[in-house]
Parts: C-alpha cells; sequence; structure tokens
C-alpha cells in the first residue's frame, strides 16, 4: 500500500523523534524539521511529495501560524496543528489560519494515528477502490481484480500496483518507484524494479497496462496524456 508522506515540524527533539519513530513503525514516511525555516526548505523542496504536515505552533524563527500561512499560499496540504495552547481561541486561530484538524499536548500516539487517518481520508487521499480499464483494486482489502477475476499478488506487487494507478499516465523514473514502494532509505538495486513489474505484468494482462519507457522507466495506462515526470 502507498506509504504516506508525513513531514513533522516540531522543535521538542525528544517528542519529535518518538513521533518520527512511531509513524514509521505504522508504515509511514516521515520528513522532519526542529524550527520554521527548516520546515520551510522541507516542504518547498518535497511540496509535491508530502500529503500530510504534524504542525506545532510554538517554534524557533517561523512560528505555526506562519508557517501555516506560507504553506496555504502555496498547498492545500493536510495539516494538523499540535500544541500545548488548549483555549478555544487558539484553535480557531489554528483554523482560520487554514488548519485542517487540531490536537491539544499532552497527547496518546494512538491519537495522533487515528487524526492522521481520519484527515487523510477527508482529503481524498486514502481511497477505498481504484479503477484503470479492466483492472479494479480493493485498497482496504488489498485485493486486485482483472475483468472481475481475482489475482493474487504479493504486498510489494500489491503496493507497486497501487502506485502506478495514483500515478496513472506519469512516466515514474525507477529511483522514484523504488523510493515509493522501498522507501527512501532501501540499499537495493534499481533492477529489484524491472523484476517486480516483470512479475505484475504476468499477473494483470502480459503487459499492456506497464509500458517500459527506455531509459527513464515505466508508465501505467492509455498513451493518451503521458505526461513527463
Amino acid at each position: 500500500m502507498k506509504r504516506y508522506i508525513i513531514l513533522i515540524v516540531e522543535d521538542e527533539k525528544k517528542l519529535l523523534n518518538t513521533l518520527s519513530d512511531f509513524l514509521k513503525l505504522n508504515g509511514y514516511e516521515v520528513l522532519i524539521a526542529e524550527n520554521g525555516i527548516e520546515a520551510m526548505k522541507q516542504f518547498t523542496a518535497h511540496a509535491q511529495e508530502i500529503d500530510l504536515v504534524l504542525l506545532d505552533i510554538m517554534l524557533p524563527f517561523l512560528n505555526g501560524y506562519e508557517l501555516l500561512k506560507e504553506i496555504r499560499m502555496r498547498s492545500n496540504v493536510p495539516v494538523i496543528m499540535l500544541t500545548a495552547k488548549s483555549s478555544i481561541e487558539d484553535q480557531i486561530e489554528g483554523f482560520e489560519y487554514g488548519a485542517d484538524d487540531y490536537i491539544t499536548k499532552p497527547y496518546s500516539l494512538s491519537l495522533i494515528k487515528a487524526h492522521i487517518e481520519a484527515v487523510l481520508k477527508r482529503a481524498g487521499k486514502v481511497k477505498d477502490f481504484m479503477v484503470s480499464g479492466d483492472i479494479r483494486m480493493d485498497v482496504k482489502g488489498q485485493k486486485v481484480y482483472v475483468r472481475e477475476n481475482y489475482i493474487e499478488t504479493t504486498p510489494k506487487e500489491f503496493e507497486l500496483l497501487l502506485f502506478f494507478m495514483e500515478n496513472e499516465g506519469m512516466v515514474l523514473s525507477r529511483d522514484r518507484i523504488l523510493d515509493a514502494v522501498w522507501g527512501y532509505h532501501y540499499e537495493g538495486d534499481i533492477r529489484t524494479v524491472d523484476t517486480l513489474v516483470k512479475q505484475l505484468r504476468k499477473k494483470l494482462d502480459g503487459g499492456s497496462y506497464i509500458r517500459s519507457i527506455y531509459g527513464v522507466g515505466y508508465v501505467f495506462g492509455g498513451t493518451e496524456n503521458v505526461q513527463k515526470n
């Protein structure tokens, strides 16, 4: 399944590391920043990849409200505010700046996870089903059907197909596929991608859905409106 990328902005290092480790254990990719300026640099560099921001309010250099204002000028990415400020006025201010959710400290890690899942679903980033031609994916059940016939896939084959379908029509490099499906810190060879694509093609329809782009990588879907990525 797709690994959602979360930017955590928190100046308390112990809490930052705790949140980061917890989210990684639960299948998320994580980017971190300890102050507002560092957060803005991270967001600018990865704006197209970040799926959600966990944003503390009390930050050095740029506070959370200022940072949220900058983010909203560039993106509608979901933002959950994290803060020790619990007054109604503080929460209203966060929502006025464009926050999607608000969690007050102290909080449990399970609560963080529940809020993240709910916000991602509301934002339409989590889909129960995906369809392309004769292929239908039950994302929640992790099942694949071709012309209504169930096709058995390994977990990595499922993740790869999901990534292709989420980026239908886009030319995807092997490096980007490797990062998305195996994670940014995977040290394996990019030939791993070719091997998994070959396996997946056999299980689908012999290869007409996944086309090779010489010297670059792959594109999923029809030939119309193919975009470079």
